[in-house]
């Protein structure tokens, strides 16, 4: 039982806080320094993080865990050539590689929406928790009759590339699912960006975001409902961004 917090010392204090954040309160210190063991935390949670920037989407993988969803992966490129231009060039990355269009234009249509995953700043997010979350969205949307174009990973891809997917391909909303930048204790973040009606003018003000999608954060339940009723809310609007609301939290606490 948790003793109320008049009766705790200063270390039982900092232990019962920590239960509740991954954030580094209440370190252990030796003198004017931190004490080994949170150092050596430190430099390990860095260490994860800059691997996590570096790291290869692994795009084979990948494709074979969305195949079970039942439609087409196609796999293109940014104009970025590897990750240090990816890093140094972000305009780059808004934009389609020379040969995305001759494989994008075979599959155009009149689609409602088309899901663009992509490494961003970290594949690790984007590999773990794509699929797991479109598994949850893709069947809810068919369900209500959203027509999903194939589904598109871009390696070295930027939030503006799912503008650009959404055209060639004859979308109405873009959903780009992408790796966020990772921090010191989340290195598998993911985020969604959703865009109703994007084009080559689209800002991020015409965007609606859902971060921090993971076990430790968002969880993939918690976001599937979030972006289910998001986009909803867009088709029945006719608007993202700024001009539309998202009030799924009100409704996952049972606020009505």
């Amino acid at each position: 039982m948790t003793k109320p917090p008049e009766t705790l010392d200063g270390a039982a204090l900092w232990a019962n806080l920590r239960r509740l954040t991954d954030a580094r309160i209440g370190l252990a210190r030796s003198g004017a320094s931190l004490a080994t063991k949170p150092l050596l935390e430190f430099q390990l949670a860095h260490a994860r993080a800059r691997d996590a920037v570096h790291a290869t989407l692994d795009d084979a993988t990948l494709t074979a865990a969305l195949a079970p969803l039942g439609l087409d992966v196609l796999r293109v490129a940014s104009a970025v050539a590897d990750k240090a231009a990816y890093l140094m060039r972000p305009d780059l990355g808004r934009q389609l590689a020379a040969d995305a269009a001759s494989i994008l234009a075979p599959h155009k249509g009149a689609y409602d929406v088309v899901f663009v995953i992509s490494d961003g700043l970290s594949a690790l997010a984007t590999q773990r928790h794509a699929a797991p979350l479109l598994a949850e969205v893709i069947p809810a949307l068919q369900k209500s009759g959203w027509r999903v174009a194939p589904l598109v990973i871009v390696r070295h891809g930027r939030v503006a590339i799912g503008d650009a997917v959404a055209n060639a391909l004859g979308a109405t909303c873009a959903v780009v699912l992408i790796g966020e930048r990772p921090g010191l204790s989340a290195p598998d973040s993911m985020g969604a960006y959703v865009t109703w009606q994007p084009n080559a003018q689209t800002t991020d003000a015409g965007r609606n975001c859902i971060s921090n999608i993971r076990p430790a954060g968002i969880a993939l339940a918690d976001a599937a409902f979030k972006l289910t009723h998001l986009m909803a809310a867009m088709r029945a609007k006719g608007q993202s961004g700024v001009a539309l609301k998202d009030l799924s939290d009100r409704l996952l606490l049972g606020d009505t």
